[in-house]
């Protein structure tokens, strides 16, 4: 394919983009970027009270992001308009949390107020900027100084490679806070309940068929039994229980794959699958998503110390968004 002026654009930018990533990278590697990073996470772990992000125009569209992805991982997390901050909401600052202030340059005039602000009540403030020397890498605590870089658009130098460079360094600050703290994926399934992430955190007993809803035979039922109780529900199969436990299971693929003259004559132990895979109430949904899918089968049962206690049905799945 022919390469477009326009796809020659796309491609320049996304190198000089990656270019300012590989420097981020090798300043992490060594240097004061590393030692300043690990200071940053101990102040962040350290602070009583929450995470400040702060920053103007496209440095504040980043950091909300990086506020609302601390949140999400367990961080208390705000983001605090510098502007709306020099008219009143310098109030929702207290002293017993830390402030992240982004400034690629770092002499945005319109940190100041919080910079004074910091530095009057003893608030730790933290940075990410490329200003060395600056205002703002002056009067921080700790300086997360990121390399120079130059910007993907050059005619106008519109923030672009360092505004992907300081999205990167905040979610690299994120992802090592939660780690950190032994973040789990079910810890994150309690700050996103919404959405296809929020589904596949849920376990399986939020969503499983209850116990009542079963379809069960013993194993010696016959085969007219085992029919009448798959006919008798949605889920396209029945768990054969010898006393409490689930020893074998039987789909109406399986009847179709036994059919005989003597069929009739069969038991529901001569034609069950035996130890069958299941799963647990505590089993989360995406992780039985992907046991069906590896199954190529389309009902689970569930079960607690080997007893049937629900059944999941690939519609819940649909149901949920996960599919």
């Amino acid at each position: 394919m022919t390469q477009t002026p326009h796809i020659k654009t796309a491609l320049d930018v996304i190198a000089l983009e990656s270019q300012g990533l590989d420097a981020l990278a090798q300043s992490l590697r060594s240097g004061a970027l590393a030692q300043a990073f690990v200071r940053a996470v101990d102040v962040i772990k350290a602070a009583p009270g929450r995470v400040i992000v702060t920053g103007m125009g496209k440095s504040g569209h980043i950091g909300r992001k990086i506020a609302a992805t601390l949140a999400s991982t367990g961080e208390p997390a705000s983001f605090v308009h510098p502007g709306e901050a020099s008219h009143g909401d310098l109030g929702m600052i207290s002293r017993a949390d830390v402030v992240l202030a982004l400034s690629n340059s770092g002499e945005t005039k319109e940190l100041a107020d919080i910079i004074a602000y910091c530095g009057r009540f003893d608030i730790p403030l933290m940075s990410i900027t490329s200003g060395e020397g600056s205002s703002l890498a002056s009067a921080s605590d700790v300086c997360l100084l990121m390399p120079k870089a130059a910007e993907a658009c050059g005619e106008t130098r519109a923030p672009t490679t360092s505004t992907t460079m300081t999205l990167a360094l905040g979610d690299a600050l994120c992802v090592a806070l939660l780690r950190d703290k032994g973040f789990a994926a079910t810890d994150f399934k309690n700050f996103h309940p919404g959405g296809k992430l929020g589904a596949a955190f849920k376990k399986v007993g939020d969503i499983m068929n209850p116990a009542d809803k079963l379809p069960l035979c013993a194993p010696g039922d016959s085969i007219a039994r085992v029919s009448e109780t798959i006919a008798k529900n949605n889920f396209g199969c029945v768990g054969i229980i010898d006393g409490s436990a689930l020893i074998g299971v039987i789909t109406d693929g399986d009847l179709r794959r036994h059919l005989s003259a003597d069929l009739v004559n069969r038991t529901a132990a001569d034609v069950m699958t035996k130890n069958p895979v299941f799963v647990t109430p505590d089993t989360l949904a995406a992780d039985a998503l992907g046991v069906l899918a590896a199954k190529h089968i389309t009902s689970l049962f569930v079960c607690d110390k080997g007893a049937p206690v629900g059944l999941l049905h690939i519609h819940d799945m649909l149901d949920l968004g996960l599919i």
